[in-house]
């Protein structure tokens, strides 16, 4: 098998693959409605939901072909009842993209916003749920991946069901990377997609929740067709295949990725995740980097540094320096602050890091940056 050129992906996924994962595209063409290619998505479903530990009896899979947030519409458009309510915890890009969901069904919504750097105060967050008892949804953002703030989802999870509202988590950025229990965190549906923490492809998306909700819902509004939970549960249910053509050479790749996620663990996985991002923020620091989320309140898998006060600083110019050597660095997504973000994602170690910090520190020095970055205030 010949190598392919290894890039070091720092943006939050698509990650850095091996090379087996890459080669495991390259099969037979068959098609898919072949009971063969049924049988691979079936096993392939149930190891999504051992991931996050959840019991098979009660527990499924449901797979999608789109990028992550397809995931988000699937549930927040199929799981409300008529006539009640969705209430997001919301602070960051990626909760708000839910509340631009429920705005673009017409759906009755509270968008309960919190500052982007502050973990959601639990407090409002049951005030919001008494006060309006019509809520039947609660969505919420694991890891805002904008920023790096890891959100109590534990906590949240049992309000919502103390309040009898379903719980959907957005675990793009810490599925099969940070451990997950979907019981003992209260989720009644977490989603990913296969290019993030199973350091697969773009293209395979999946909801993994609770059976007997999936069901419930077949009797609640439909308010898309390819987007229908139900639609795609019932139709995996009856046949063991996609309602609509899978993404054939991707769930090729996933399945590799998943075999290689086992023979590493998933406390061997968490571990050499936590260590690439104490690099990077041992990295960052180094160099004087302020970042914007406070070490306790960071999920240990994106760090958000806030651009140096140096009129030499161009965010282009160092990206363009590191691009060129095999290092990705990706912008930051906070509208009030300019930012960019080093992500601990991917088929990568500490090494790479340490390999990628000289390499952004010539960046720095090459555009004549001052070393180390200085700040006004």
């Amino acid at each position: 098998m010949e190598s392919i050129k290894r890039n070091i992906l720092l943006n939050p996924g698509p990650s850095t693959t091996t090379d087996t994962v890459k080669y495991a595209q390259v099969v037979p063409d068959i098609c898919p409605r072949e009971k063969e290619f049924a049988g691979l998505m079936k096993t392939l479903r149930e190891d999504l939901v051992k991931i996050v530990h959840g019991d098979l009896n009660k527990y499924t899979s449901v797979l999608f072909c789109g990028s992550g947030t397809i995931n988000i519409d699937v549930c927040i458009n199929s799981l409300l009842p008529e006539g009640k309510k969705v209430l997001i915890v919301n602070n960051g890009a990626y909760s708000m993209r839910a509340a631009e969901i429920c705005e673009y069904y017409s759906l009755p919504f509270i968008n309960l916003k919190f500052p982007v750097d502050e973990i959601p105060d639990l407090e409002k967050v049951e005030k919001t749920l008494i006060e309006n008892p019509d809520i039947a949804l609660v969505h919420t953002t694991h890891n805002e991946t904008g920023t790096g703030i890891l959100n109590p989802i534990r906590e949240i999870g049992a309000l919502a069901h103390k309040y009898n509202a379903v719980f959907t988590v957005d675990t793009t950025s810490t599925y099969a990377m940070r451990p997950i229990d979907i019981e003992k965190d209260n989720i009644d549906f977490c989603m990913a997609s296969a290019q993030k923490g199973l350091m697969a492809f773009t293209g395979l998306s999946f909801v993994v929740g609770n059976k007997k909700i999936i069901e419930e819902s077949a009797k609640y509004p439909k308010r898309s067709y390819y987007c229908n939970l139900y639609l795609q549960y019932e139709y995996f249910e009856k046949t063991g295949e996609m309602h609509f053509t899978p993404p054939v050479q991707t769930i090729y790749s996933t399945i590799q990725a998943l075999k290689e996620y086992w023979e590493e663990g998933e406390e061997a996985k968490w571990a050499r995740h936590t260590r690439v991002f104490n690099a990077i923020n041992d990295g960052l620091e180094e160099l004087g980097f302020r970042q914007v989320i406070k070490p306790e309140l960071r999920a240990g898998l994106v760090s958000s540094a806030v651009y140096p006060d140096d009129e030499n600083w161009s965010f282009e110019k160092v990206h363009d320096y590191c691009y060129e050597r095999g290092f990705t660095i990706y912008p930051g997504k906070i509208s009030t602050t300019n930012t960019f973000r080093l992500c601990a994602l991917g088929a990568i170690d500490e090494g790479d890091i340490k390999d990628f910090f000289k390499v952004f520190r010539e960046a720095l020095e090459v555009t004549g940056v001052c070393v180390p970055v200085k700040y006004n205030a």
